[in-house]
């Protein structure tokens, strides 16, 4: 079965689950006694601080081979070069471990079975694993063309109401607001669209950031909604026809509760690799400078990442 639709920018918010944790049956020394077992795991060394065979520290990235724009095989994902970024600043070479599902499974089949070290780009504060600082902060947004006559700014814009056609990735915070507006119906088989009418049963059925953005741009639909960073890329590509609108991170629910649409993304590595997290958080400044280049030769609007209480910091 396929975890609860939960991608690394707060898909999935306000189910009543997060993204299946479990660790897989594989376990290293089983035949082991318990002293046994904790013996050796005193001696051996982590993963994380091997060399390869010239003596170099490395740092194992778990890295899916095929998920624009975040990671591709080719290096071309922004995520990859991010991932080279630290490592530098780590003074480890980077070793990318493919691997060829979706990278939502990332935490669950790579990093919880110590195939790999490190996910870039995850949630600050994912419960399923330990994460670092926040070394950047993105906004969700509105994408339209130009010269839409549409004038959407946020929640409250009048003129949400008049698009025809509205994409955006199911279980996402888009979907609670445009139900709380009484959007989604209106849109749905639009949405369904998108990724082709596939079931969503037992699987992990991702939108096509690509055709969402280019939807917009050849008028198929008048307003897309999704994470800034992966959007901007395929915004960027089609130079002025297109423009994007950061959405507020002021939204509420009926209810009253707060619907996030901006996120603090960190580094992620195992729960009790602490070692690894300190070295990883001591890297981050000296890291952040070509990050942020990064973000921005891909388009992405970046913001001071907050503190829990909401503080730039």
């Amino acid at each position: 079965a396929a975890p609860n639709d939960r991608t690394r920018h707060g898909a999935g918010w306000g189910t009543t689950q997060p993204m299946n944790t479990h660790v897989t049956g594989r376990r290293a020394g089983a035949a082991l006694s318990v002293t046994g077992a904790a013996a050796l795991l005193s001696f051996a060394a982590p993963a994380w601080a091997a060399a390869d065979a010239g003596g170099e520290k490395v740092l194992r990235i778990c890295a899916a081979e095929k998920e624009e724009p975040y990671s591709n095989r080719d290096g071309s994902g922004f995520e990859n070069r991010i991932g080279e970024v630290i490592a530098k600043a780590m003074g480890r070479k980077p070793e990318f471990i493919w691997y060829d599902k979706p990278a939502i499974y990332l935490v669950r089949d790579q990093l919880n079975t110590n195939e790999c070290d490190l996910v870039v780009g995850l949630d600050t504060g994912d419960t399923r694993v330990a994460t670092s600082d926040p070394y950047y902060r993105a906004p969700y947004v509105f994408i339209q063309r130009a010269d839409s006559p549409l004038e959407i700014k946020d929640w409250d814009s009048p003129d949400l109401r008049k698009a025809n056609n509205i994409g955006m990735a199911q279980d996402s915070p888009a979907q609670v607001m445009l139900e709380a507006l009484g959007l989604f119906n209106r849109n749905f088989n639009y949405m369904k669209s998108l990724i082709g009418f596939k079931s969503k049963r037992n699987q992990y059925v991702r939108v096509p950031p690509e055709k969402m953005v280019g939807d917009v741009a050849d008028g198929k639909a008048d307003v897309a909604i999704g994470f800034a960073p992966e959007v901007a890329r395929y915004v960027k590509q089609r130079g002025d026809k297109l423009k994007m609108t950061v959405i507020p991170d002021t939204a509420t629910r009926g209810d009253g509760e707060k619907v996030p649409f901006h996120f603090n993304q960190s580094f992620g590595v195992r729960k009790g690799d602490t070692e690894l997290l300190s070295e990883l958080n001591a890297a981050i400044d000296k890291a952040k400078p070509e990050i942020e280049s990064i973000l921005k030769d891909e388009g992405v609007p970046i913001e001071e990442p907050t503190t829990p209480e909401g503080r730039a910091g």
